[in-house]
């Protein structure tokens, strides 16, 4: 029986399944826009995808991604060298510096503790962020984990290894979204935005 699919349009199919969220329909849809492309384009694509892992590594500092050791956040000097954020993932050091809000440094964590994924503490880049408070003389940190289960429990293991420490502690708050009716906010995002109101 001929095969309807072309086995290098397949691959392709194949490979972007890969990506989370991107079913087979999703894929095809995008293997073929990739088809339709000219050649050169389709070969751009290809060359910035192996290029990645080429030249993309991790801080030395930071743990983000970055094509220079240490990073360009990490060798800025106007930034304010006391001052560090915790987060989870590099994703998050771009979401946060797309605000223009935050001036200090960052400690990327490479994950959430997870039991039931088998994450633990050791994991993660815990050792080294503890390392590095004393080191270099942090007097403020900013928790910035998620507010899902994981990054609630991955939260609640670093204050309690901070809390002591002589540093200022605090977390980010998760409250009601820009533009949300309160009548649709989750009960539980709710009682956050209730437990970290501000005043003004």
């Amino acid at each position: 029986m001929p095969q309807a699919i072309p086995p290098a349009l397949e691959r392709l199919v194949k490979n972007l399944m890969r990506f989370p969220g991107i079913g087979e329909k999703s894929a095809m849809r995008m293997a073929i826009q990739v088809l339709r492309w000219p050649s050169s384009v389709a070969k751009e694509l290809a060359i910035s995808i192996s290029e990645l892992h080429e030249k993309i590594g991790l801080c030395s500092r930071c743990y983000t991604f970055s094509q220079t050791d240490p990073c360009s956040i990490c060798s800025d000097s106007t930034r304010v060298q006391d001052l560090l954020c915790i987060v989870e993932e590099p994703g998050d050091v771009i979401a946060i510096e797309k605000t223009g809000s935050f001036k200090g440094f960052y400690h990327v964590l490479q994950g959430v503790i997870s039991p039931r994924d088998g994450i633990g503490p050791d994991d993660l880049k815990i050792s080294e962020l503890l390392e590095r408070i004393p080191r270099e003389g942090i007097k403020e940190v900013i928790i910035a984990t998620s507010s899902t289960v994981s990054g609630e429990v991955t939260a609640n293991y670093l204050l309690d290894y901070l809390k002591d420490k002589g540093i200022r502690v605090s977390r980010i708050a998760c409250g009601i979204p820009l533009g949300t009716d309160l009548k649709y906010a989750d009960p539980l995002t709710l009682r956050r935005a209730l437990e970290q109101r501000v005043a003004i």
